[in-house]
Formats: C-alpha cells, sequence, structure tokens
C-alpha cells in the first residue's frame, strides 16, 4: 500500500495554517478561483436555467394539449410569435419549433451538464479526495466564465428578430446548415453556435482539471479503492467528455463552413423554392455520426455523476456499506467505454446497412449489463438497511426507479427492427425523458438537499422538501408513462399539432393529450417550492451542524463553512474507505453506526475485520509526515492500559 499513496502530494509539508492573500468582493464572489465558491456560481446559474428551461416547455405542451386554445393572452410576452386577431391568437408554427429546440439544448446542457456535473465534481471532488482546491483555480475560473458567456449568447437569441435556433436540438442538416431555410435558421442558429463553442471550451477546460486533481492531489491514504463512488463517477465522466467534445466541436466547424464559406460537408442536391442549390458531394448523415459521437457519451456524461451522488446517499441513509463497491467501479468504467461504441443505434432509421445495424444492436443491448448492476446493487444496500427518510434519500430512490423504468424501455428501442417503428414517435420521448432527463435530475436535487449545508452552513425545510420530491415524483410519471401508450399508437414527436389526423383526433388520444399538459403544468408549479425553499433557505434556513447526516466522506471533517484552502490546519488524512456504516461493535471503540474516513484502524479494534487489523502496522510507516490522530489512538491505549 505504501507504493500506492506515492502518488500524494506534499501539501502535509505546509504550514499548518493554509493562509490565503486578502480577497476583495469581486475575487472572493465573482472572479472567484475557490471551487467551493465556483460550484454555487454553476448551481445557482444551472438552477435558473432549469426555470427557463421548464417554462419552455410548457409552452408547446400547452399548445399540444389544447391545440385550438387562443393564445393572445401572452402575447405581451411573446410578440409577434402569437399570431391572428385577439380571441384567435395561435402559436407561430416556427416558434415552436425553436421552443422545442431551445428547451432541449438549455436542459440536456445547461442544466444537466454545466448545472449538475459543473456543480458537484467541482464542490465534491477537492473535498472528498483531501485536496486544498482544483489543480487550477484559474483554468477552474475560466471554466464557469466561458459557460457564463455561453448562456448570455443563447438567452440574447431569443431577442433576435427571426427569433431562437428552430432545427431541433440536435440541429440537423438541412435546417440548420441553410440561413434561409426558415427564421430559426439564421441568425439565431448562429448564436446557437457560438453559443456552443463556448460551452463546449467550458466542458473541456473543467474536464481537464478534474482528471488532474483526481490523479495528482488525492491526500495520503487516498487510493483509487477507498475514493468514494462520487468521486470515480466524476472522474470517468469527465474523461468521457474529453474523449467526445472535441467531435461535437468538429461537427459544429464544419456546420459554419457550410453556412458562410460555400463549403458542402452536411449539404448536396438540396432545392428551396424550386431553385437547385450550388451544394453537392455532401452528406447530412456525416454530421450524424459526429453528432451522435458526443450524443450518446452525453448521455453518461449527464447520468454518471447522478448515479455517484445516488450511491454516497443512499449509504449513508440506509446506514449500510454500499454493495458491490468493486462492482460498482467497474460498471461505472464499463459504461464509460460502451458509452463511444453505441452512438449508431441513434441512426437505425438512416438507412444504414442491416448487419451494421445488428451490430450496434448487440453492443447497445451489452451496456444493460452494468446498467443491471448499478440498479441491483442500489437495491440490495437498501435491502434490511436502517433508512432514513430525508429528501436527498426520497430523490435517490426516485432516481433509481426512474432509472430502471426507462432503461426497460431502452432495451426494446436498442432493438433495430423495433426502433424502426417507434423511433420517430413519443415513444422515444418517453424513454429520454425518464431515464436521462428525469433521473439526471433527481440525482441533481438528490445532491442539492443532501450538500446544501455544507454549501451553505443551513438547511432546507424538509417539508417543504418532502413536498417537492412527491409532487415531482408523482407528476413525472403522469406526464411520461402516457407517452409509451401514444408512442405506440404512431403520435409523431416534434409535430405541431395532431388535428389534421382524422387518427388522432379520437378522443382518446385528445384525452391523453390534455392530461400530459395538465401534469405538466403541476409538475413545472412544484419546482417553484423548491426554487423558494433553495433560496430562502440560504439565507434564513436552519443553522447545520458540522456533519448532519453522520457520513464518512472527507467533506464533513472540513469546518461548517470552509474557507478557501477547505481545512485550516493539516489535510486529514485517509486509512479506509468511504462506507464503514453499522459495523459491529464499533460502539465499543466509542463510535455509533459510522466510523469516518480519517480514522485509524489502531482506533477501532473491536469493529476491525482481520485483514483491517494488518494495516495497524503499517499506519506509522506510512501515514508521514506526522498524523495527529495517530498519536490520539495511541493516548486512547495507554489511558485503557491504566484503566
Amino acid at each position: 500500500m505504501a507504493s500506492a499513496v506515492a502518488h500524494a502530494h506534499d501539501v502535509h509539508t505546509h504550514e499548518e495554517h493554509h493562509e490565503h492573500h486578502h480577497e476583495t468582493f469581486l475575487t472572493k464572489y465573482v472572479f472567484s478561483t475557490d471551487h467551493k465558491t465556483i460550484a454555487k456560481q454553476f448551481l445557482v446559474t444551472g438552477i435558473l436555467w432549469a426555470f427557463v428551461g421548464g417554462l419552455l416547455s410548457i409552452l408547446f405542451r400547452l399548445k399540444l394539449g389544447f391545440p385550438e386554445m387562443d393564445y393572445t393572452w401572452l402575447k405581451p410576452l411573446l410578440g409577434k410569435w402569437v399570431t391572428g386577431e385577439a380571441g384567435q391568437g395561435q402559436l407561430d408554427p416556427e416558434f415552436y419549433l425553436a421552443l422545442v429546440t431551445m428547451h432541449g439544448t438549455i436542459m440536456v446542457f445547461f442544466v444537466l451538464t454545466a448545472g449538475l456535473s459543473g456543480t458537484f465534481s467541482n464542490f465534491l471532488i477537492p473535498l472528498q479526495i483531501g485536496a486544498r482546491d482544483m489543480a487550477s483555480g484559474f483554468l477552474n475560473m475560466l471554466s464557469y466564465w466561458f459557460f457564463f458567456a455561453s448562456s448570455v449568447i443563447m438567452a440574447a437569441s431569443f431577442f433576435l428578430d427571426g427569433g431562437p435556433a428552430a432545427g431541433g436540438w440536435v440541429v440537423y442538416p438541412p435546417l440548420s446548415a441553410l440561413p434561409q431555410a426558415l427564421k430559426g435558421s439564421g441568425s439565431g442558429m448562429t448564436y446557437w453556435l457560438v453559443s456552443m463553442t463556448l460551452f463546449i471550451i467550458s466542458s473541456l477546460l473543467g474536464g481537464i482539471n478534474y482528471i488532474t486533481t483526481v490523479i495528482n492531489l488525492r491526500t495520503k491514504g487516498m487510493t483509487f479503492s477507498r475514493l468514494p463512488l462520487t468521486i470515480w463517477a466524476f472522474f470517468v465522466t469527465a474523461i468521457i467528455g474529453l474523449l467526445s467534445f472535441p467531435v461535437l466541436f468538429s461537427a459544429a466547424l464544419l456546420l459554419v463552413f457550410d453556412r458562410s464559406l460555400g463549403t458542402s460537408f452536411y449539404l448536396s442536391d438540396i432545392y428551396v423554392a424550386g431553385q437547385a442549390l450550388d451544394h453537392t458531394g455532401g452528406s447530412a448523415i456525416l454530421y450524424q455520426h459526429l453528432f451522435w459521437f458526443l450524443g450518446h457519451p452525453e448521455v453518461y456524461i449527464v447520468l454518471l455523476p447522478a448515479l455517484g451522488i445516488t450511491s454516497e446517499i443512499i449509504a449513508t441513509n440506509a446506514r449500510k456499506p454500499i454493495f458491490g463497491y468493486k462492482a460498482m467501479v467497474g460498471s461505472i468504467l464499463f459504461i464509460g467505454i460502451l458509452s463511444f461504441i453505441v452512438w449508431a443505434h441513434h441512426m437505425f432509421v438512416t438507412g444504414m446497412d442491416p448487419f451494421l445495424g445488428s451490430i450496434f444492436m448487440f453492443l447497445t443491448l451489452i451496456i444493460a449489463v452494468p446498467s443491471a448492476v448499478k440498479a441491483f446493487n442500489y437495491i440490495t444496500t437498501l435491502w434490511r438497511g436502517n433508512i432514513r427518510y430525508t429528501p436527498a434519500m426520497l430523490f435517490s430512490i426516485g432516481l433509481v426507479s426512474l432509472f430502471i423504468s426507462g432503461g426497460v424501455t431502452g432495451i426494446i428501442l436498442g432493438n433495430n427492427a423495433l426502433d424502426i417503428y417507434l423511433h420517430d414517435t413519443y415513444y422515444v420521448v418517453a424513454h429520454f425523458h425518464l431515464v436521462m432527463g428525469s433521473a439526471s435530475f433527481f440525482g441533481m436535487m438528490a445532491g442539492v438537499y443532501h450538500w446544501f449545508p455544507k454549501m451553505f452552513g443551513r438547511m432546507m425545510d424538509e417539508k417543504l422538501g418532502y413536498i417537492h420530491f412527491w409532487l415531482t415524483f408523482i407528476g413525472v410519471y403522469l406526464v411520461f408513462f402516457p407517452m409509451h401508450f401514444i408512442g405506440i399508437a404512431g403520435f409523431p414527436r416534434r409535430y405541431y399539432e395532431f388535428s389534421a389526423y382524422a387518427a388522432f383526433r379520437d378522443e382518446v388520444y385528445l384525452n391523453l393529450n390534455q392530461f400530459i399538459s395538465v401534469a405538466a403544468v403541476i409538475t413545472f408549479g412544484a419546482q417553484l417550492i423548491f426554487g423558494f425553499n433553495f433560496f430562502y433557505s440560504m439565507w434564513r434556513g436552519r443553522k447545520a451542524t458540522q456533519n448532519p447526516w453522520n457520513s464518512n466522506t472527507l467533506e464533513w471533517t472540513a469546518p461548517l463553512e470552509p474557507g478557501h484552502g477547505n481545512w485550516p490546519g493539516q489535510i486529514p488524512f485517509v486509512y479506509r474507505w468511504a462506507y464503514d456504516y453499522s459495523k459491529p461493535n464499533a460502539e465499543k471503540d466509542g463510535f455509533t453506526d459510522f466510523i469516518p474516513q480519517n480514522v485509524p484502524y489502531s482506533m477501532t479494534p473491536h469493529s476491525n475485520l482481520p485483514h483491517e487489523n494488518e494495516m495497524i502496522a503499517l499506519e506509522k510507516e506510512e501515514m508521514l509526515p506526522h498524523d495527529t490522530t495517530l498519536e490520539l489512538a495511541e493516548l486512547a491505549k495507554k489511558k485503557e492500559v491504566t484503566a
């Protein structure tokens, strides 16, 4: 084990007090290099975008549920995008497509990538591995401000004369490649491409920092086998992003060339208003390959951090060690590898060779194995646990439910023969939103409720948290579960309305769409409860204790509101894994149902397992320079002998 910790940095040889220069308001709260402040910036920005993205979905859900509804009352907000005379106002069809485009972009990239991974990777990596900060505080600061610039440009596109981008959130050519295709293909699409370029830069800067920090800045004793599952998830997520986001950048760059320089990477034999354009030799399918090479790893860039957060919260609140730690780590790694070789299952309807389709089908079905391992291990960890139903725990259990129910439909869509029929229907919308969108959102909410005390030194209101969970959990299923049935019936996605089709004017389908829209409005309203709880508790919430959840990981050994540097004195050393909960005989060693990672085995002789007793002899050799916890252990032994 001595060789395993040789990587650790020499921060322990520094002075006892980790001092920093005097900070102004700008350097502390705006252009901060402190990972905790940057995490809060990502979180607040992500929450604001979540409300924007959710509001956009309400607008187009109202259109789908109530196609004859008068939109005149929204004219003060939407302006020219509400057409028709008073009493007969209708949503502009092109603006409907823009709403769908911006909703998908905002939720996938700005909320569930930056808001989730940007927040918790920043906040937890240094605190849980025992580091003063990220490897580069400056790059970390740049990562947020590139994201902020990206957000400003994307928000500004709403106020363009032609409106925001309107090519679908995947911005397939030729709609995205021809500025004259429709209103949202002009300046709005240009803004989208610039914004996403800045977002990709932000993601790459963050990913480099996360990987470097985990590899190089772990405290003494924090071997890879002792890392919390949160850190494993963030680490693998950063690697996936570092390898896949440059491919999306290349796809966007070629799209800019087609739009502005007259190239034909994605265009060939295009006619607009009956006139042939001077583009030959390109292929729109090339763009799909490039996009989905990022697009499917993006599913796990969003999902893996949520799964890592859930692992930590379930173990903590079940008061049990996580079941199958090595299997959980292996499944994270296996998912990370497989995520790069299944992208073409999004393209079964492009006319690909059936043999090639069968290969991607086989690889897609294989990814269900590590996913099932995670689901099984969550359930087994919960089994016969002393469960505490905190809001964070409820959202974590909700994630497991959504992950399973959404994953089952993924197996169906992974079959290329079935997918050809279901691909362009609401069945895919239901699957995608359950297994990725809602599950990841639940992981984000779980993380906010669980680490809020460490972020802000206060507690969120539990009663409001329970109301938020139950309304959201029930609402999500009421919104997306019926979509499976209308999808099987053939309801196409991305359509402005269905009243032109006699088959879909049936009362059953109209009622289902109305039901979904009403459920969506109620579910969105539940998020307002969270918004109030979050911002109110930030200033007026009940004061938290240092370790309110009795958790084992290192962040709870830092002061209640850590300063820049996290620990005022020596960084704690690590002696054990993060999941020593409810160990037999722990009370004989002076502990209750948890033993933190920084407690040496020499302080827990009664609860040690046989192989853990063997570690005692190595503690003094490895934990250099001097660790005060070992001195405390020696004093405890002397007192015991004297008694």
